[in-house]
């Protein structure tokens, strides 16, 4: 009789606790917007390892980048956000001034995981006056990629500033065997864009201040257009974009071109779509040995210098199942780092670089990571150690215009009207002075509300 009283009263603890455990368990919803099949299938197994682990479902939505403003301004007008979602830099800040976001929720994530433990600069990205308006997951860097090979040969320095580089045009530039640069020229193309907002960052020149429009300064960015007239001058005719730029230096016909860390498993013959042509095997890592990387330049009047970055985050909702989403950010930003960064390592670099234990347990992690599509190999086997702490150093202090100054809508309106990429082609061509060309864009810069 005693027997069978334990064993009742066993059998009533462990339903409790299991009814227990299925009444604290959510069933959170994730919007993400890496929504390619082999993605989703990735952050779906993370999803179930994280049920296993803490009894929380996550269902795992795909919503595609451009519609993700539209659906959340709809969602949070009729109360139903979801409860995580991966979003980009864009959104941060709007999003907590809008309420869409739990600032007190990010806050808690990032302070628990350790401040210390993420990358400076994309925590600056996405700070607010008391907080974080989400949580930096993972970003990149835009690179000058250079032929370290001939800088080397030439005795030239590393090309992080205005005059390096300028100093490397005036030896290797020599067409059209070598062109001493591939710039950005299209002026209706997103990529001129970027490329001259990193050249403008590295010259410490911003269109906007906390009030919004700053007018630019006449002699800092006489510098960035007389500097940006240089590398055209150096570059082919015509008008120019990333194809260009990734043609000509995949074939050893330029000796540096600026484009995102998307090009390393191209540039290691990793990608049939797009082969290194420099020798007759199209699967040759022989470019790649010949690379180096810059990721944060600097022009005369800036000597710090500066990186553009593009920084993702997961953000906590005000709809949110709070405990359960920052456990499910906290999962992911930890035990489950490696696996979110395993979606796409060759352009998602750690924003968090390790823990308490190891301060480069991440970022070691994600050098071993396989990229490349038709074959794969870890960055960490492709490239030198200095390139790697290259890649990943540029994210401690990667900007973008308007964000420390609350104004990253402004600026990005002023980059979508193309008046910077359509002026700068015009001094470039000789159309217009210096002073005419900054008057010009201040005029119209200035009309942008």
């Amino acid at each position: 009789m005693r027997l069978t009283k334990l064993t009742l009263m066993t059998t009533a603890a462990t339903a409790l606790a299991l009814s227990s455990l299925g009444a604290s368990a959510d069933t959170l919803r994730f919007w993400t917007t890496e929504e390619q099949p082999e993605r989703l299938a990735r952050q779906e197994a993370m999803a179930a390892d994280f049920e296993a682990k803490t009894g929380h479902t996550v269902e795992v939505i795909p919503v595609t980048e451009s519609d993700l403003g539209t659906r959340a301004t709809a969602a949070f007008a009729a109360g139903d956000l979801p409860d995580v979602i991966y979003h980009p830099l864009q959104y941060a800040l709007p999003w907590a001034e809008a309420g869409i976001l739990d600032t007190d929720a990010a806050a808690d994530v990032i302070e628990e995981l350790g401040v210390d433990t993420f990358a400076p600069g994309a925590l600056a990205m996405a700070a607010i006056d008391d907080g974080y308006a989400s949580v930096p997951v993972d970003g990149w860097t835009q690179m000058i990629i250079y032929r370290k090979d001939l800088f080397d040969a030439a005795g030239l320095a590393a090309p992080t500033s205005y005059a390096a580089v300028e100093a490397a045009l005036a030896k290797l530039h020599n067409p059209p065997e070598m062109y001493g640069f591939v710039a950005a020229t299209k002026v209706d193309e997103n990529f001129m864009s970027q490329v001259l907002e990193h050249v403008f960052l590295a010259n410490g020149v911003s269109p906007v201040g906390p009030d919004g429009f700053k007018p630019l300064d006449v002699a800092k960015t006489t510098e960035v257009l007389d500097f940006y007239k240089a590398i055209a001058d150096a570059s082919p005719p015509g008008d120019l974009y990333w194809d260009q730029s990734r043609t000509l230096y995949f074939s050893g016909n330029a000796a540096m071109i600026i484009w995102s860390p998307f090009i390393l498993d191209e540039l290691a013959g990793l990608r049939d779509s797009a082969p290194p042509t420099i020798n007759d095997d199209p699967t040759s890592a022989e470019l790649a040995s010949k690379t180096g990387i810059v990721t944060t330049f600097s022009g005369p009047s800036n000597p710090d210098g500066a990186a553009w970055g593009d920084i993702r985050y997961f953000g906590i909702t005000s709809d949110a199942s709070t405990d359960a989403a920052e456990e499910f950010v906290k999962y992911s930003m930890d035990e489950g780092y490696t696996q979110t960064l395993s979606i796409a390592p060759e352009g998602k670099f750690p924003v968090r670089r390790g823990n308490a234990e190891d301060p480069e347990a991440f970022s070691k992690a994600w050098a071993e990571l396989p990229v490349g599509v038709d074959r794969k190999a870890p960055l960490g086997e492709l490239y030198a150690q200095d390139m790697i702490d290259e890649i990943v150093g540029g994210l401690d202090v990667a900007q973008r215009w308007g964000v420390k100054d609350g104004q990253l809508a402004l600026a990005s309106k002023m980059i979508n009207s193309q008046v910077i990429n359509r002026v700068v082609r015009e001094y470039i061509d000789g159309k217009v002075d210096a002073a005419t060309a900054v008057a010009e864009m201040n005029k119209e810069l200035g009309a942008i509300e």
